[in-house]
C-alpha cells in the first residue's frame, strides 16, 4: 500500500466501502492500472503526486486490473490507464491515457473546489518555513527545497535543525558548501564535550561509560556537527 497521504490501494473485497462509501463524504479518484502498462508507470506517480498535495481532501484509490477483474468489469473498461472520479457513489469525471501533471491538476482541483493543489514549486515559491517543511515532506530528496529550507534556518539561527535537514541528502557542492557555513555558525551552550572527553577512555572497558556515551550523542542529535566527529572517535576507540 502507498505511503503517499490520500493513497489507497483497492480490491474488489474492498471497492463498495473504500470507494462508492468513502466517495459520500470524500471525493475519490479512481486509477485503473496494470503492471504491464507503460503509460501507467508515468500517470500512476502523478496522480499520487497531485491527490497527495490535497491533504486528503481527495483519495486516491489505486485499482490493479489485473488482480481486480471485477471492478474493471463494473467500470467497462476498453483500455489503461483509465481514471474516474466519483462523488456521493456516482462517477462524475474520468479520462483515458496518461495527461501531463497540469492537465491532472485542474482535474483533481475540480473535486476540490475552492481548495489548492500545491505543488512542491509553489511552496518554494511561497517560501516561508510552514510552505518549505511541507515540500520538504512531498519531496524529501528534493535538493532545492532542503537548501532553501536550511538557508531560512540558519537566517533565524536554528543552526542544529538546518544541519539535521542537510545531512538527508547526498553531499553536493551546494549542499556541502551551506553544512561548511552552519558548521561555523555553531556555538554549542552546554558541556557534552567535556563529558564526552571524560567519558572516550572508558567507553570500551566500562558499559556504563559507553552507554553513558551513547546517551549524550542521541541527547545531541544529528544535527549537532560533535555528534560524528564523537561518533568516529568512539568507533576508534572500541576498535584500537
Amino acid at each position: 500500500m502507498s505511503s503517499a497521504v490520500g493513497v489507497i490501494d483497492v480490491s474488489d473485497a474492498t471497492f463498495q466501502k473504500e470507494v462508492i462509501e468513502r466517495s459520500k463524504t470524500t471525493p475519490v479518484v479512481v486509477d485503473l492500472w496494470a503492471t504491464w502498462c507503460g503509460p501507467c508507470k508515468t500517470l500512476g506517480p502523478i496522480l499520487e503526486k497531485v491527490v497527495s498535495a490535497t491533504g486528503g481532501k481527495v483519495v486516491l484509490a489505486k485499482v490493479d486490473v489485473d488482480k481486480n477483474p471485477g471492478i474493471a468489469q463494473a467500470f467497462q473498461v476498453q483500455s489503461i490507464p483509465a481514471v474516474y472520479a466519483l462523488k456521493d457513489g456516482q462517477v462524475v469525471d474520468g479520462f483515458m491515457g496518461a495527461l501531463p501533471e497540469h492537465e491532472v491538476r485542474t482535474f483533481v482541483g475540480k473535486l476540490n473546489p475552492g481548495g489548492d493543489v500545491v505543488d512542491v514549486a509553489t511552496l518554494l515559491a511561497r517560501g516561508d518555513e510552514a510552505s518549505l517543511r511541507e515540500a520538504l515532506k512531498m519531496e524529501p530528496a528534493n535538493e532545492q527545497v532542503v537548501l532553501a529550507l536550511a538557508t531560512l534556518l540558519l537566517s533565524n539561527n536554528a543552526v542544529t535543525d538546518a544541519l539535521e535537514i542537510l545531512q538527508r541528502i547526498p553531499q553536493t557542492p551546494k549542499v556541502a558548501a551551506l553544512v561548511e557555513r552552519a558548521k561555523a555558525m555553531f556555538v554549542p551552550d552546554d558541556n557534552y564535550a567535556v563529558q564526552l572527553d571524560a567519558l572516550l577512555p572508558l567507553v570500551k572497558a566500562d558499559e556504563e561509560a559507553r552507554k553513558r556515551f551513547l546517551e549524550i550523542l542521541d541527547t545531541m542529535g544529528p544535527g549537532d556537527p560533535r555528534t560524528a566527529t564523537y561518533r568516529r572517535k568512539m568507533t576508534g576507540m572500541l576498535f584500537a
